[in-house]
């Protein structure tokens, strides 16, 4: 090649998968997968590193005059603001109640904060407010306090929520994600990606032949069902942000085991697998709002899901896996095929703002 032609030929390189800037937020920081739990390590964890805050799990127990309290804190920015099955008020109270419960603790308590944009319209903040409060009627845990701020229009997309729960844990009851031990089985309450894909379709007005509700719900009723009847579970979590991957990569992170799942015993809904499969979704990768895994001692999850499937909210639940010594830290699946991959914790961001 003359040195003239190879003076006309210009090359414009880009990775594609580029890395992540280190100097400012992305929307992947809030995905719940990697970038959030780098974020969570490099920023926050430093700033308020303390023994109740190293164990990262989805609320904070702390001891008050011999009573153990469950303490959790979560911010709703979902849009749109109303989708099938529910809306940010009644997200809220769910969201919040379930992060109690999954630390075995029964609800008492919430907050309520709303951050409300100018020009909002009066009539849905009185739907969503409506919503909020039958929502924690319905749980029989009152709001008892709250906060309400207005920004400029423009600077607030409508509305955000913030809540806060507390809860009392009883006695004996020690759930963390460091406690899943090789052996133990990993149960799923119900079919993923509800919610997800109920976002999804509506803010981009898709249309299926079967409207796809959200599945959010409130938890505390089915975990004490659960905690009645065995003392065998190790952790449970509610996947949402990042779905049933990035919740498992967790606890085998913590707890440095392996995970192994069957894609076969999996349970998702035919118009939620046909909608990620058209859009090039991982299931496992989208978000919950309604239900939970739990890791449990062998002997203890033929009982444990039978007395879910008795329960509306676990009448699917499923043993989906196996926890194993054989990978500290990894996350694998046998699919149908009868090969293994590997499940990584979601690096981006799927679907934002889907809570």
């Amino acid at each position: 090649m003359s040195a003239k032609a190879s003076a006309e030929i210009n090359f414009e390189l880009s990775c594609p998968a580029p890395l992540p800037a280190k100097d400012t937020i992305l929307l992947g920081h809030g995905s719940g997968g990697k970038l959030s739990a780098e974020l969570i390590r490099d920023v926050f964890l430093p700033a308020f590193q303390n023994p109740v805050l190293e164990r990262l799990d989805d609320q904070a127990i702390v001891n008050v005059n011999g009573q153990r309290l469950a303490i959790t804190t979560d911010s709703f920015v979902v849009q749109p603001l109303f989708f099938p099955g529910g809306n940010i008020g009644s997200l809220a109270v769910h969201g919040t109640i379930n992060d109690l419960a999954m630390g075995g603790a029964t609800p008492l308590f919430l907050s309520a904060a709303f951050i409300i944009e100018e020009g909002f319209s009066i009539d849905e903040l009185r739907r969503v407010v409506n919503s909020l409060r039958q929502a924690a009627a319905d749980a029989g845990v009152p709001v008892v306090t709250g906060d309400t701020k207005v920004v400029e229009k423009g600077k607030g997309d409508g509305l955000f929520i913030n809540t806060t729960g507390i809860g009392l844990v009883p006695e004996g009851i020690d759930l963390s994600a460091d406690r899943a031990c090789a052996g133990d089985k990993v149960i799923l309450s119900g079919a993923i990606g509800d919610h997800g894909i109920a976002i999804l379709a509506q803010r981009d007005g898709l249309e299926f032949e079967t409207q796809i509700q959200s599945d959010s719900a409130a938890l505390h009723t089915l975990v004490a069902e659960i905690m009645g009847v065995s003392s065998g579970i190790r952790c449970m979590r509610d996947p949402t942000r990042g779905g049933v991957s990035s919740t498992l990569n967790e606890i085998a992170e913590r707890s440095q085991v392996g995970i192994e799942l069957e894609e076969t015993s999996i349970p998702i809904q035919d118009q939620v697998r046909g909608a990620c499969e058209l859009l090039g979704l991982d299931p496992l990768y989208v978000a919950n709002e309604g239900k939970l895994i739990a890791i449990v001692a062998p002997g203890a999850a033929d009982a444990i899901v039978e007395t879910m499937r008795r329960n509306p909210l676990g009448r699917e639940a499923q043993i989906i896996g196996t926890v194993n010594n054989d990978r500290a830290g990894l996350v694998t699946m046998r699919t149908a095929f009868g090969t293994t991959r590997v499940v990584d914790m979601l690096a981006g961001d799927q679907l934002p703002r889907i809570c």
